[in-house]
């Protein structure tokens, strides 16, 4: 991981914290909204949990805009990806503090009882 270049973004190494826990098992302002999700992203600096671009409310990249907090590794179980906003691509990192995914029982799209029939035309 390298710092990056543009003079006002921070790099990589600044934009982890590796012991911050992740802000609950669902996407935040899905949780408070009685929303819904496809897949969950967490923010690598401050360990806030939200929805995915394919979900109908797009939490994560709002957290990035609002934020600036440059990373996101993804919150679902048996995958280890991290995406940058700011270079649009994936690559692997460290662990961050546990837990590393949203629970396995938990349904995806979840959470099960708020998903409704028509989801797949509801998707980005």
């Amino acid at each position: 991981m390298t710092a990056a270049d543009d003079g006002g973004t921070p790099g990589l190494e600044e934009s982890l914290d590796l012991t911050v826990p992740p802000s609950g098992p669902g996407c935040a302002e899905c949780e408070s909204s009685d929303g819904w999700w496809v897949h969950l992203r967490r923010c690598a600096r401050c360990g806030h949990v939200g929805c995915c671009d394919t979900s109908p409310s797009q939490h994560a990249t709002a957290h990035y805009r609002e934020t600036g907090h440059r990373l996101m590794r993804t919150y679902e179980p048996g995958e280890d990806w991290y995406w940058d906003y700011v270079s649009e691509q994936s690559f692997e990192g460290p662990d961050l503090a546990p837990p590393i995914a949203h629970p396995e029982d938990q349904t995806t799209p979840g959470p099960a009882q708020r998903v409704p029939e028509n989801w797949r035309e509801l998707v980005h």
